[in-house]
């Protein structure tokens, strides 16, 4: 993953200066590029990752043995499409124009989020626009899952976020592996309709969600 991000600041694609040819196609086209990418995220295996630890993942075709990306997860089971990409746009819900952190994935009410990477649950909550809401450390890297189904509880002064009709209990602080499921697709917050928000940063910085699903998949930028 390292390489991948050395690589986008070699090219500046996280600072706006995109290539010339990149830059056209997502103006004209906004998720065409990646539409190929997720068609074969469906069947879910056990991997061993490079620490020796058996990983549950999507392996899609199109990801090969030598892709360091190859044990992450794509992150929402019955993905209908992309309703709204990362970069600047006209907010659905206020109408005025906004920056949009993340990337959004469609998929009906109740489908099944699974966790991007293996890493740490670092916070949760349920009272913002982005509703009921899990992030995951993952070394330098964090993901966040928004509008998902169920609230946050306190228990013996534990957070938890709790979806009991999907069988979900997320403890803050747990360790999750790629591939598990940690929420499903719902509609709290500020939301038009059912779909996954999904944010990523790196040392604190946005990343496009998009550059990563390229990578993950093989896709040539």
């Amino acid at each position: 993953m390292n390489s991948f991000w050395g690589t986008c600041r070699q090219k500046h694609w996280l600072s706006g200066n995109l290539p010339k040819s990149l830059g056209k196609k997502r103006r004209r086209r906004p998720f065409i590029v990646l539409l190929a990418l997720v068609l074969a995220s469906s069947a879910l295996t056990i991997g061993l990752a490079p620490n020796n630890q058996a990983t549950a993942q999507y392996a899609p075709v199109a990801t090969s043995s030598g892709n360091p990306w190859q044990y992450a997860s794509f992150p929402v089971e019955n993905f209908q499409q992309y309703t709204s990409g990362f970069g600047p746009r006209r907010a659905p819900t206020a109408g005025a124009s906004t920056f949009h952190n993340g990337l959004d994935l469609a998929a009906p009410l109740g489908s099944y989020i699974r966790n991007w990477w293996h890493g740490t649950v670092v916070e949760m909550s349920d009272h913002t626009g982005c509703g009921t809401m899990v992030r995951i450390q993952s070394g330098a890297w964090q993901h966040t899952y928004c509008h998902l189904m169920g609230r946050v509880e306190v228990h013996q002064g534990q957070r938890y976020l709790v979806d009991r009709q999907g069988g979900i209990v997320l403890q803050q602080g747990q360790q999750v592996v790629a591939g598990m499921r940690i929420g499903r697709v719902g509609m709290t917050g500020r939301t038009t309709g059912p779909h996954l928000h999904w944010e990523l940063r790196h040392n604190g910085v946005l990343v496009d969600p998009a550059l990563v699903l390229q990578a993950m998949y093989g896709g040539a930028i």
